[in-house]
């Protein structure tokens, strides 16, 4: 009886750690068609070669497309770094992953690695990443801290992060700028600049960042 009750006090005195709350409202992860991305004037709208180079992506590139769906992206920077390159197409959907390693095989894209995360770790190696796309997808993040955390082990020393989103309130599958440049920044990445060239594509930002 005595050691039951020492081990409740324990127990009060060192709670269990919570993920970290969200400081903004979020969307529900999208789960349907993954063709609805696969628009033929996406390309265009969101200049995707020249996010690309924003990402300071070419031959040899490790880069981690996260919340990639369909791999929309993955296939782009797969073309783009070459066999020499990898491209890691991250989804915390089972089936989007299935999709991607598929298609993948389909396009012959071999550099391309389906990972199934989690929605707070992407499951990604640490010090690997020389950059990292997340397209649409920040809005839909419950605990930004946690899945910053663990992108920010992923990267290495001068590895570029790019979020493109558009304005909201982060419960309506947007979110404002600032509040994504303010909680980026406290995970360690540093704010680099933001780009409107994406704004073709529903009123679209890009936000750059780097690791130290």
């Amino acid at each position: 009886m005595r050691i039951l009750i020492a081990l409740l006090a324990a127990a009060l005195a060192f709670p269990q750690q919570q993920p970290a709350p969200s400081t903004h409202p979020t969307s529900t992860p999208y789960t349907g068609d993954l063709s609805i991305f696969e628009d033929p004037a996406r390309d265009q709208k969101l200049q995707i070669n020249r996010v690309m180079d924003t990402l300071g992506l070419h031959a040899g590139s490790s880069v981690a497309d996260i919340g990639a769906g369909g791999g929309w992206f993955s296939v782009r920077a797969a073309k783009r770094v070459g066999p020499t390159g990898h491209v890691i197409a991250e989804d915390i959907n089972p089936s989007a992953v299935a999709a991607i390693r598929a298609r993948a095989i389909k396009e012959n894209l071999l550099n391309i690695e389906p990972y199934l995360g989690t929605p707070d770790d992407p499951k990604i190696p640490p010090n690997s990443l020389d950059a990292a796309l997340m397209l649409r997808v920040y809005h839909e993040v419950a605990h930004p801290p946690l899945l910053l955390a663990s992108l920010f082990a992923s990267m290495k020393s001068g590895a570029k992060l790019a979020v493109i989103d558009h304005p909201g309130h982060g419960n309506d599958h947007g979110i404002n700028a600032d509040v994504v440049i303010a909680e980026v920044q406290r995970s360690g990445l540093h704010f680099v600049k933001q780009y409107d060239f994406t704004k073709a594509d529903q009123n679209d930002y890009l936000l750059l960042f780097t690791k130290p």
